[in-house]
């Protein structure tokens, strides 16, 4: 106990420092110990061995430091690259790869670019074949329609007058026929025109009995279409007319009972039919 309680005491001990004189002893005949107190003065104020271990290592580098290069930094800039002079070189210092990679991927743009141009020329030719296709189709439709549409438009029929009211139709009796009507009449005032029913050309004028004065006007088809009892004939055997061209005037000739014109329809210049389906048949109605 002796031996440790002078280690410990020994720790406070400086040195030039009188050892204390031992000092009043306590019962039993032991001296009891002085209770030291930590130096004081201007020893307390110096900072403890591992602070200045930690000083002197922070100056020493700073020293060294300083040192490099006769005590003075370099003047010049600081080189970033290991390029030399092309550093940096107006490009990304980080992840830079060079102008080749760059150059490289410039071309495959402009590939990529020249590739698009390419298939969309190919695609607006190919647009521009198919329209032309398309226009010279619907023409050509057009032209077969216009066609078919003369060709209706010759076998339309026409009213053969104005301002008419019928007055006899087919098939009906009276005792002013000797049998059963024949055709449809147009009854309307003396002087009125009479028109071509269709395209076709005249093979017969005159005077025919009970008909009165008759043109007979053939068709392409063969068909014969009769007008009768005219007041005035307007045009010759041979003669090509037009549907709606005026072939002559309504009248009263033959048997009659007042001004009208009898129409009457022969297929094939054979007997005759009736005049009204005729008419509806091939566009119009009486």
């Amino acid at each position: 106990m002796g031996n440790h309680r002078a280690e410990r005491r020994d720790l406070y001990k400086v040195a030039g420092e009188p050892t204390p004189v031992g000092g009043a002893r306590v019962a039993g005949g032991r001296r009891k110990a002085d209770r030291r107190q930590p130096p004081t003065g201007v020893l307390r104020r110096v900072p403890a061995i591992p602070t200045l271990i930690g000083a002197l290592a922070i100056a020493a580098a700073a020293g060294g430091a300083i040192g490099i290069g006769g005590g003075a930094l370099p003047s010049t800039n600081l080189q970033l690259s290991s390029g030399g002079s092309d550093a940096f070189n107006g490009t990304d210092a980080f992840n830079f790869t060079g102008d080749d990679a760059r150059s490289r991927a410039i071309s495959r743009d402009s590939s990529r670019q020249a590739e698009r141009d390419a298939a969309d020329k190919t695609l607006q030719a190919a647009v521009d074949e198919q329209s032309q296709q398309r226009d010279a189709a619907l023409a050509s439709l057009a032209a077969s329609a216009q066609n078919r549409a003369d060709e209706i438009a010759k076998n339309l029929w026409v009213l053969p007058t104005v301002g008419y009211h019928l007055t006899a139709r087919f098939g009906q009796s009276s005792g002013l026929w000797a049998h059963l009507h024949t055709g449809l009449d147009f009854a309307a005032p003396t002087g009125t025109p009479i028109f071509a029913i269709a395209d076709g050309v005249i093979t017969f004028t005159g005077y025919d009995g009970s008909y009165g004065n008759k043109t007979v006007e053939t068709l392409a088809d063969g068909t014969e279409i009769w007008y009768a009892h005219q007041s005035e004939i307007g045009v010759t055997v041979g003669q090509h007319v037009i549907q709606s061209a005026q072939i002559g005037r309504i009248g009263s000739t033959g048997n009659t009972t007042g001004p009208h014109v009898h129409i009457e329809v022969r297929p094939g210049g054979g007997d005759p039919v009736d005049p009204f389906p005729a008419f509806v048949e091939h566009g119009v109605t009486p």
